[in-house]
This record gives structure tokens, C-alpha cells and sequence, in this order.
């Protein structure tokens, strides 16, 4: 199955027209490289603060608010691209009004090929989202059942906590997708070592995908960082670094040809299995540590 993962630019566009049109030739790329799952990065709907004025674009919750009347728009584009290119399509992220109190929720929506649509709320709130004081944690975790795989989608912090993922991977996931934005090197470190550390722990490809460029008109765009990748355990028949594909420069897509029967049948000849001596953490003797005086 062809994976492919976007280093998505940033740009200003003037009315949902002109986001949809960007959106669709993004995604065209994608289909015309054989992608049978195409992941968009997180905070993708943000995008669209750009066709507020700027006293609206250049506050947070003002844009927020602004950007509603769009998500009726954003299920319509996804769907109908994910069925006119047959293919499974992973929109990012849209920062969708929780109907409680003002608050908003990171929700990642994830369109089929046959009409259908699943999604998953970011669980984990970063420093910035908890300063922004409108955006809460979601409290439920899925995993999709699409094209004969099951996958899980972490949006970018959720990746660096291991137990939900763990949850995703024990409901029979073998994806990982994770739509990230990260503002520093350190934070494009931080997703990616997370992606890395969840592919080698539980035996599974992980899909990573990255905004880029400046946006200085978004208090949440302004600068991004890192480079979309597709993760695999670091084990015999796969990448010593773990990297299947990654972008370089102006690259807008990562694509891999991930192979999941391949991915089951690696267990048998393992170095390691982190995946299968999970449970051994976990026995009394060893769950905490005992302080010794020395």
C-alpha cells in the first residue's frame, strides 16, 4: 500500500476557493504518485485565518471563531476528493468548536475512498494550545479499519506518549499516522523521535506529516519546521535508521510502498521484539522502582 506524507507550505489564500484549489492540487500530486493514503499536517484549517481581515487572523481565538462556517466546506472538499482519487485521504487537522463553554477541539478527520469519514481529537495538549486557553483534550481514542489495515492517528504531541498509542497498536493497528507542526528544531526533534520510539516499540509504520514555510500573518503558522517522513522499526528487512522516505528541500511528498504482510512476518526473524516483551515491564517486581539507602 503507498503511503504518502506532505510537507505542506503554508500559503494566504483569499477565500476557501483559492485554500480548496491548493488543497486539491496537493492532494492530485499525491494520487498521480500511486498514494492510496494521503496525510496532511496538523493545524491545516489554520490556513484559513488567512482570508480574515487582519485584526481577525492575527488573534487566535478571533480566527477560530472566524473559521466555523468553513467546516461544513473542509467535509465537503475531503470527501469529495478522497472518492474522486479513490483514495484514503487524512486531512490534517481542523480546530473545531466543542459547542461547551467556547473551547475547540484539534480533531484530525480521516475520509475513505467509499464516502466514509472517521476522525480523532488530539489528546494531549502542548504549551501553546494549553496558553491559548479555548483548546481542550479530546477523551476518546480509535483506531480505523481501511483497505484490509487498521491504523491509529496521534496528532504531533500525542506520538511522544507511549500508552494510547499502545492502546491503537493492541486494537490491531500497523499505521501510525500523525499530522504535526512544530514551530523549532527541537519540537520537529521531539515529533520525531516520538515517531521513531512508537515504530520501535510496537513493530509499526509510522506516517508523519509537517507544515512548512512562514506564515507571520498567524500567531499559530508563523514559522514551521522539520520534514514529513514514513517511520519503520529499526529491524532486519527495514532501514537501520528507521527511515523509509523522507522529504528534502522543496520535496512536497514522502511516498513508500509499505508492505504489512512483510511488517507481520518480520516478528518471526526479529533482533528484537520490543512489541511481544512489552508485558515484561510490566510484572510487580520490576512496575516500580524500591529507594535503597546507600
Amino acid at each position: 500500500m503507498k503511503v504518502a506524507v506532505a510537507k505542506y507550505r503554508i500559503g494566504e489564500p483569499r477565500d476557501f476557493d483559492e485554500f480548496a484549489a491548493g488543497v486539491e492540487a496537493a492532494i492530485g500530486a499525491a494520487a498521480a504518485a500511486g498514494a492510496r493514503i494521503a496525510v496532511l499536517p496538523e493545524y491545516l484549517s489554520l490556513e484559513l485565518g488567512a482570508t480574515c481581515t487582519a485584526d481577525v487572523r492575527g488573534d487566535l481565538q478571533a480566527s477560530l471563531a472566524a473559521i466555523q462556517p468553513y467546516r461544513c466546506h473542509w467535509l465537503a472538499l475531503f470527501s469529495r476528493l478522497a472518492m474522486q482519487k479513490r483514495m484514503h485521504i487524512v486531512a490534517g487537522s481542523f480546530l473545531l468548536a466543542a459547542n461547551r463553554d467556547g473551547r475547540y477541539r484539534n480533531r484530525c478527520d480521516w475520509f475513505t475512498p467509499d464516502g466514509a469519514h472517521g476522525w480523532q481529537d488530539k489528546l494531549q495538549l502542548t504549551g501553546f494550545e494549553k496558553a491559548a486557553g479555548v483548546i481542550e483534550g479530546g477523551d476518546e481514542l480509535k483506531a480505523f479499519a481501511a483497505d484490509g489495515i487498521r491504523a491509529g492517528i496521534a496528532v504531533c504531541y500525542d506520538c511522544e506518549f507511549p500508552l494510547p498509542v499502545r492502546a491503537q497498536c493492541e486494537a490491531g493497528a500497523h499505521l501510525l499516522v500523525v499530522p504535526s507542526c512544530t514551530d523549532t528544531e527541537a519540537g520537529a526533534t521531539r515529533v520525531r523521535v516520538g515517531c521513531l520510539a512508537r515504530a520501535l516499540e510496537n513493530r509499526v509504520f509510522v506516517a508523519q506529516a509537517v507544515t512548512a514555510g512562514e506564515a507571520a500573518w498567524s500567531p499559530a503558522l508563523d514559522v514551521n519546521t522539520g520534514e514529513a517522513a514514513i517511520y519503520a522499526p529499526m529491524d532486519r528487512g527495514f532501514p537501520a535508521d528507521g527511515i523509509v522516505a523522507q522529504t528534502r528541500g522543496d520535496q512536497a511528498w514522502a511516498v513508500a510502498d509499505l508492505d504489512f504482510d512483510a511488517l507481520a512476518a518480520s516478528r518471526a526473524g526479529a533482533q528484537v521484539a520490543n512489541d511481544r516483551d512489552w508485558a515484561g515491564q510490566l510484572a510487580p517486581g520490576i512496575a516500580r522502582a524500591r529507594v535503597e539507602t546507600l
